[in-house]
């Protein structure tokens, strides 16, 4: 039998949740083939099988939340597909019929099998002197964690010694009785403890488990509210000049590069130019220092059915329109299709994010840490506004907004960065003269 394991997926991703089995238990895999689909916290990967014979053991199932290192299933490489059944009507022919002994042998290597797996589990049973010894399911030691509860203190009742969640949860029960006075815990694990509870409703409800994606997108947004001192500013964009150069150009774009003229690339554009003016915006903070960021890789927001992602369109500058829109439509294809690599969401510069496709009017978008910068378009909506002679036109209207880190970008500056980027859309033909 050999051990299918979780590999190293990336520097900052050491667990994740069993999304889906794309290989059942008894069927036959390749070398390479992917078996099981991985949700982490930025996207879902595949994990490959190392060797080519039959999935014969599943040790996780989907839902399951499992760590880098740990063993998901095993392979069979000396296995034929269907093994498993075929296996067990061989053990009740055997009875009948004990002259066959080529039909037994399978029997008697999974009988071996499962006692050599017996004794050696045994064994790490009894000679566990630590957590890190005790035989536990990733879910066990993460609920002991949650509990505060040592694991070489918890009694399985699993016959080969293996601790599971329940086994955890009934540890904590006893302990919890045999305190004499409540004992005052820390503000984190009073917050893990909180988090666990669950309040009862008279009327009926419906439990969902939160995505591992959820859970990081809602983390994430709290951290840089809580460590960023984040303010937004407004301004209004007429967008008269960029409606009518799309409606003249869109056919002969469309013919030229076979993609669609979209608004998108005007504001990517827009804000590079403003980013090269106001490069506060293009930074980071580091310790005590100011990366200042020579180079121009936008996120895009995407929104997708398990959450918001920020794909990247790498050197935004260097790319001239169509080459700006290619990249946006294939990045979003990937996202909704779960196709996103760790490569394509990470060392974004600075983040659009366009709210207006829902109908937003306003927003105040929250900051993609550790950029310092985000601008939020809206909805285009016809008003009246008054001309310099004092006419009143109707004009096709954006409110846009930036947030930004206080913290290094000054009131005036953010001001002014989004005065620029007006200034070039309400005159994009300098854009496509620069770009």
């Amino acid at each position: 039998m050999k051990e299918i394991k979780i590999p190293e997926l990336a520097e900052s991703i050491t667990e994740g949740t069993i999304s889906q089995w794309l290989v059942k238990k008894g069927e036959k895999v390749e070398k390479g083939d992917p078996i099981v689909e991985l949700e982490t916290d930025k996207v879902n990967v595949e994990v490959n099988s190392d060797y080519a014979g039959v999935l014969a053991e599943v040790l996780h199932e989907e839902g399951d939340d499992v760590e880098v290192g740990d063993v998901i299933a095993k392979v069979d490489e000396n296995g034929e597909a269907g093994g498993e059944d075929t296996s067990s009507e061989t053990t009740e022919e055997k009875t009948s019929d004990a002259s066959d002994a080529k039909e037994t042998e399978p029997a008697k290597t999974e009988e071996k099998e499962e006692t050599s797996q017996s004794k050696q589990e045994t064994s790490e049973t009894e000679s566990e002197g630590s957590d890190k010894e005790v035989v536990a399911s990733p879910a066990a030691r993460k609920r002991a964690r949650e509990l505060g509860i040592d694991l070489s203190s918890v009694k399985p009742r699993d016959p080969l010694g293996r601790v599971r969640p329940e086994d955890v949860d009934e540890a904590a029960r006893t302990k919890e009785e045999a305190k004499s006075a409540p004992k005052k815990e820390t503000k984190s694990k009073e917050d893990k403890s909180k988090s666990s509870e669950k309040t009862e409703f008279s009327k009926p409800v419906e439990r969902v488990k939160m995505s591992r994606r959820r859970q990081t997108i809602a983390n994430r947004l709290v951290e840089a509210q809580q460590g960023a001192a984040m303010l937004t500013t407004f301004n209004e964009v007429d967008l008269t000049e960029v409606m009518k150069l799309r409606s003249q150009r869109k056919d002969k774009f469309l013919e030229k590069h076979d993609v669609k003229l979209g608004f998108m690339s005007f504001f990517t554009k827009a804000v590079v130019g403003a980013l090269k003016d106001f490069p506060l915006l293009n930074a980071e903070i580091q310790g005590n220092e100011i990366v200042m960021k020579q180079f121009y890789d936008i996120g895009i927001a995407v929104s997708t059915e398990d959450g918001l992602v920020v794909p990247v369109v790498r050197d935004a500058d260097r790319l001239d329109f169509a080459g700006v829109e290619k990249e946006i439509g294939k990045l979003g294809k990937k996202a909704h299709d779960n196709k996103l690599a760790l490569s394509d969401l990470q060392g974004g510069t600075f983040t659009i994010t366009n709210g207006g496709i829902f109908g937003s009017m306003l927003s105040t978008p929250i900051l993609n840490a550790p950029q310092v910068g985000i601008l939020g378009m809206h909805n285009i909506q016809k008003r009246a506004m008054v001309m310099p002679d004092d006419s009143i036109e109707v004009r096709p209207m954006m409110y846009i907004a930036l947030s930004y880190d206080h913290r290094i970008v000054d009131g005036k500056d953010a001001v002014q960065f989004l005065v620029r980027v007006k200034e070039l859309l309400e005159d994009p033909y300098d854009l496509l003269l620069e770009g």
